[in-house]
């Protein structure tokens, strides 16, 4: 079950305030997945700090996330979504490192946190 703020940013489109999940500190290996149906979105390998104060990562798993276009702010973003379940994750934007030069700028809350097991 989805807290609410869960449920805000999933199904709502909302976003979390920056700085405010702990995802954005986890420098774990492991696997980031959807909140809302598990599947596996990204690997902590793609993952760095931008700054921003969400999640980033410069790629997701193959075929995980699609894409569509948010004009919410008066300007075109790319909005980003779990393929599977199609929950709202955040946005990519064109100002992220090597090797993709994106920025998946992901709501922590969307996501949930599996550390690699030895």
């Amino acid at each position: 079950m989805l807290t609410p703020e869960q449920f805000a940013v999933l199904r709502e489109e909302a976003t979390e305030r920056p700085f405010s999940s702990p995802l954005n500190n986890e420098h774990r290996a492991g696997e980031f997945s959807c909140v809302g149906c598990g599947q596996p979105l990204f690997d902590s390998n793609t993952k760095y700090d931008s700054g921003s104060g969400w999640p980033s990562f410069w790629a997701p798993k193959d075929k995980a996330v699609a894409t569509s276009t948010d004009h919410k702010i008066g300007v075109a973003r790319t909005e980003v979504h779990c393929s599977k379940c199609g929950g709202h994750l955040g946005h990519v934007f064109n100002d992220g490192p090597a090797p993709t030069g994106l920025r998946y700028c992901m709501n922590g809350t969307a996501l949930t946190f599996t550390p690699k097991t030895s």
